[in-house]
């Protein structure tokens, strides 16, 4: 009796096998993507709060302010979606993004001004490529990629006015 079933067993056996193999390989992407983000989120909150200290610019340090406010509250949302997917969510930047802290912290002034300006244009293009990418997941971190690109694109832009107007002043 068992026989006659073994077939239908083994078929249907395949069958979830190859429907969920995409579906962990989808979470262990969007898993990947949101330790990154909430890596990301929290060496913005400590960069805008380091632009606050070293900037000179008022325009460097309002825009300092403006991280630390929006990527403490994306984080949130980074958290929460991480929560569902079931990834520990990480409590510091990482080891590249503290070396970059530590590199900008050594600044002062219009230099700080200048390759903080930098970095985050830099950053910021490279962020708005992965949150694209992950924007096309159905799942929670897909619905946080779409809601973080605007603030991220917003970013971008603020960068790029501030390194347009640094790069005045250094030839003024």
């Amino acid at each position: 009796m068992y026989d006659r079933f073994a077939p239908f067993a083994v078929a249907v056996m395949l069958a979830v096998c190859a429907t969920a193999a995409p579906a962990v390989a989808q979470d262990k992407s969007s898993q990947r993507f949101l330790t990154k983000a909430i890596e990301g989120n929290l060496a913005e909150v400590q960069m805008g709060e380091l632009a606050q200290k070293n900037g000179q610019n008022a325009e460097v340090k309002s825009f300092g302010q403006m991280l630390q406010q929006d990527h403490s509250a994306a984080n949130q949302k980074a958290s929460d979606a991480a929560k569902k997917l079931g990834v520990n969510a990480p409590s510091a930047p990482n080891a590249k993004q503290k070396a970059d802290y530590d590199k900008l912290a050594k600044l002062q002034g219009a230099a700080f001004d200048k390759a903080f300006a930098q970095h985050m244009v830099m950053d910021h293009k490279k962020d708005i490529a992965e949150y694209k990418k992950a924007s096309t997941k159905g799942d929670d971190a897909g619905q946080y990629a779409k809601y973080s690109l605007p603030v991220l694109e917003k970013h971008l832009q603020t960068a790029q006015s501030l390194q347009k107007s640094a790069g005045k002043s250094a030839t003024r």
